[in-house]
């Protein structure tokens, strides 16, 4: 299975940025591609939808969550993109030097398109959120 995976180092404590990205249904508050999501359900097993700017709507399951380690996997249940068995993870470490570092993996089937296509597309979509957390942050 295909996997792809970005990171970037944020000047701000694991702790903070934890608390900005960490909630299943923050996305709108960091990512500038994401207009709207709601949520049904709470912690492993809750679904969200999220609503893409000017786009289509998305349906995703949280998988795991655990905030002593700062990470979620989810997987999407419904999509109009080009993937099945799709299942991403978000992560924050601590640097442990006031700093933290935030990675954005997933792995997946491309459906209907190339492979390298469907990579590239979501590391578009992972790109633009980290690139957003350097605007509100600082690398």
């Amino acid at each position: 299975m295909p996997r792809i995976k970005l990171e970037t180092r944020l000047a701000v404590s694991a702790d903070m940025l934890w608390k900005t990205i960490g909630g299943f249904n923050a996305l709108p508050q960091w990512h500038p591609s994401i207009e709207k999501s709601q949520t049904e359900g709470e912690g492993k097993g809750a679904v969200r939808t999220l609503k893409i700017v000017g786009g289509p709507t998305l349906v995703e399951r949280l998988e795991h969550v655990s905030d002593t380690e700062r990470v979620y996997r989810y997987s999407v249940v419904d999509s109009p993109l080009p993937v099945s068995s799709y299942v991403s993870e978000i992560r924050v470490r601590d640097n442990g030097d006031g700093s933290s570092t935030v990675e954005w993996s997933g792995e997946f089937e491309p459906k209907g398109a190339p492979e390298t296509d469907v990579a590239k597309m979501l590391q578009g979509i992972y790109q633009t959120g980290l690139d957003n957390l350097k605007k509100m942050y600082g690398g």
